[in-house]
């Protein structure tokens, strides 16, 4: 009986890690929008797989999460896309600066690129790109919010997108926003990308997302944190 004793209490202990692993990733915390069912979930604590295309630069697992850095051969900033059809959502994931001069998370539409969220040391800028390049449409800075970002230091980025509505949040504290006509349509992929030496990702989560019941408050919380 001494034997098996180990052995009972063990088991238990066992399937409760095996359920707690398998639970789905709580809700991030959001201004605008709820979120709904989680369409994408990667803690990018390996190498990419299959579901991500590496464009440029160098990809590999570091420190807990996945690193991008720059080759200085490819004459552009390192880069990998998820493809996947979807409108409405709330992005969340970690990130750190690891002497990056800049990252981003970039969306794209079928045809061209259509928003970003730049981050770099001095802040949060969240805006509309230019999606044809030589035709007449022109990239639209929405808002930029400057406060430090600390190098080494893991942060946590929460991007809604919503219709014609964007809004990032850094830390759950710091605020950008924005809003444009072309934002209103069917996205293709997303992706990271990093200019300079590197920066790191990990615990990266893509929910659907729906607006808040009462849209006036969030917009009060919107313009509060610009004011912050």
């Amino acid at each position: 009986m001494s034997r098996i004793r180990p052995l009972t209490l063990v088991l238990p202990l066992f399937v409760v890690a095996a359920l707690s692993a398998a639970d789905p990733p709580p809700a991030p915390k959001t201004l605008m929008t709820e979120s709904g069912k989680l369409l994408f979930s990667d803690d990018l604590a390996r190498p990419p797989g299959k579901e991500w295309r590496v464009a440029k630069g160098k990809w590999e697992p570091a420190d807990g999460g996945l690193r991008g850095s720059e080759r200085k051969s490819d004459k552009h900033g390192a880069v990998m896309r998820h493809a996947m059809p979807f409108r409405d959502v709330v992005i969340q994931y970690a990130f750190r600066l690891d002497g990056a001069r800049q990252t981003t998370l970039s969306i794209n539409k079928a045809k061209g690129h259509l928003c970003r969220v730049l981050v770099n040391k001095a802040g949060l800028t969240v805006r509309k790109d230019d999606s044809d390049h030589d035709g007449p449409d022109k990239a639209v800075t929405f808002e930029m919010r400057k406060t430090p970002i600390e190098p080494g230091t893991w942060h946590t980025l929460v991007v809604e997108l919503h219709g014609k509505e964007m809004a990032a949040t850094l830390d759950g504290v710091h605020v950008a926003s924005g809003g444009h006509d072309a934002l209103d349509v069917d996205k293709a992929n997303f992706g990271l990308t990093v200019a300079g030496e590197s920066a790191s990702f990990k615990d990266l989560r893509v929910w659907e997302a729906t607006p808040k019941k009462d849209r006036e408050a969030a917009k009060a919380k919107l313009s509060a944190g610009r004011k912050e």
